[in-house]
């Protein structure tokens, strides 16, 4: 499919993503797990939550390929790439107006608020953020990456979680301090308000070369 691993998308601490070819014809993003934590955890995790989502706002899961210790799940190509590539890049800036923009703020939360409340499930994604949002080729938004999610019954309004998920900068107060109160949904609607900070001033939530310190952190 990849002709093996010609063309790389794109990697993070999950391993690789590389573009590959259907028989059909259709172009897929091929997403190579590097070494799985807790015995092939993040892998049953990505394949348990997706494999039972169906939403316009949410990536598509075609299939997953397992052979002895390599794994590998199989994406439905998204020829914009990440958000991040778009608000964060310089010579991107430009590329979607307002009014776009707006839009694909409504197609996240459309997709959060249905792993929340759409599947017979509850599922918490634990990891919103730029990276994470993918853009087709109509820059119409999909909520991707599903290594960190957790799957909870609906009836759950809080949720036990044994140690802290996410990415610094994203992660709610109560992953992290636990006097603050249960842990719940909420977590991901708060990663949703970072990243959408992050969409209204074109940059990262912490900018270390900001002109005045109370600048350097959004909260600040």
């Amino acid at each position: 499919m990849t002709k093996n691993f010609k063309y790389k998308l794109g990697e993070g601490g999950y391993g690789s993503v590389f573009k590959g070819n259907l028989r059909s014809g259709h172009y897929v993003a091929i997403k190579l797990l590097g070494k799985s934590k807790g015995n092939g955890q993040d892998f049953i995790n990505e394949v348990a939550s997706i494999g039972r989502i169906h939403h316009v706002n949410v990536a598509k899961l075609i299939g997953f390929c397992v052979k002895g210790s390599k794994q590998a799940l199989v994406y439905e190509f998204m020829s914009n790439g990440s958000l991040d590539k778009i608000i964060f890049s310089e010579e991107n800036k430009e590329t979607l107006g307002w009014k776009k923009m707006f839009d694909i703020v409504l197609g996240v939360a459309r997709g959060i608020d249905y792993l929340h409340q759409g599947c017979e499930m509850q599922i918490l994604h634990f990891d919103i953020k730029p990276h994470n949002i993918l853009l087709d080729e109509n820059f119409i938004p999909k909520v991707s990456d599903f290594g960190l999610a957790k799957l909870y019954s609906v009836d759950d309004s809080f949720v036990s979680l044994t140690a802290a998920r996410g990415t610094i900068g994203y992660i709610a107060p109560e992953l992290i301090y636990k006097n603050l109160g249960g842990i719940s949904y909420k977590a991901d609607v708060y990663s949703f308000g970072m990243l959408l900070m992050e969409m209204v001033g074109r940059r990262k939530n912490v900018n270390a070369f900001a002109d005045h310190t109370s600048q350097i952190y959004f909260p600040t």
